[in-house]
């Protein structure tokens, strides 16, 4: 039973990497009610004024979606940039001069190993964020496997309590989380392998909700958070695990959708093309 237990938790933390890349959109555009949609991203930067922590999401492969971010992040001059792609030793070997150079950054941060999409997409946001502090939140895969073995508020420590790590989810969150990951992972996942996912995209949450508190406590802001959509969506995301650590922190969420395609709330959207790309079900059928 243990072994079972160890393969579904292994396997767990492999698939939610995967789909970190393969990342699928909703058929449907599912925006909240009160999100607003910006016409650019000079728009976007004008209406995040303000705020003490600004996120802005985006699909990885997505070109256009970073190079808003990149225009964003040079509007509002951040102190500080948190990254989900990145931990936090790549992120202190980061200097202005290294950021300078794409070549630099990407050889510094093992980039063709990393199973991110390629750094020519991501190269224009790194060097915005070149005059900010940065900060990483990526989880290691096998610290993220460990935290799983011992359960996630375990390994978040005595911190846990302060993001909500300590509580389980509502049930009807819970299942609505659960399907949400059998849809994402094409239908092809055991049933027992979704509450191990569930809880990995919590402690992604959490890991990048850390970051930008201990970002904003250093820096005093404006802090900017580069992540997926799923991670920037105001119901379930960081900005969740953020407000219990920090009540009253001023957070601002940019979803970026393609074709008007996305799912979740946000206080902003940015609408762009969708990217075409592979089935990304077809890594989950055998050859």
């Amino acid at each position: 039973m243990r072994k079972s237990i160890l393969f579904i938790r292994n396997a767990a933390v492999a698939c939610a990497a995967a789909a970190l890349v393969f990342t699928r959109v909703a058929a449907a555009a599912d925006a909240g009610a009160g999100t607003e949609f910006a016409v650019s991203p000079q728009a976007a930067a004008s209406l995040a004024r303000g705020a003490d922590v600004v996120i802005l999401g985006e699909v990885h492969d997505n070109a256009r979606h970073h190079l808003n971010q990149a225009e964003i992040l040079s509007h509002i001059a951040p102190r500080a940039v948190v990254w989900e792609m990145i931990t936090q030793e790549q992120a202190d070997a980061l200097t202005s001069d290294i950021l300078g150079s794409a070549e630099a950054t990407a050889k510094i941060l093992d980039w063709s190993a990393s199973g991110w999409p390629a750094f020519d997409l991501y190269a224009p946001v790194f060097a915005a964020a070149a005059p900010a502090e940065q900060y990483g939140a990526l989880v290691p895969r096998s610290e993220a496997r460990s935290a799983l073995e011992q359960g996630v508020a375990k390994f978040f420590g005595a911190r846990a309590a302060a993001f909500g790590l300590d509580q389980p989810l509502p049930d009807a969150e819970q299942s609505a989380r659960e399907a949400d990951q059998m849809t994402n992972h094409c239908n092809a996942m055991p049933e027992e392998m979704l509450p191990v996912l569930v809880d990995f995209q919590r402690l992604r949450d959490a890991a990048l909700a850390a970051a930008a508190d201990r970002a904003l406590k250093e820096t005093g802001g404006p802090v900017v958070v580069i992540t997926g959509n799923g991670h920037a969506r105001l119901d379930r995301g960081l900005a969740v695990y953020l407000a219990k650590a920090r009540p009253g922190v001023d957070v601002l969420s940019l979803g970026q959708s393609e074709g008007g395609a996305i799912s979740g709330d946000f206080d902003l959207l940015l609408d762009s093309p969708a990217v075409e790309r592979p089935d990304p079900c077809l890594a989950f059928k055998k050859g």
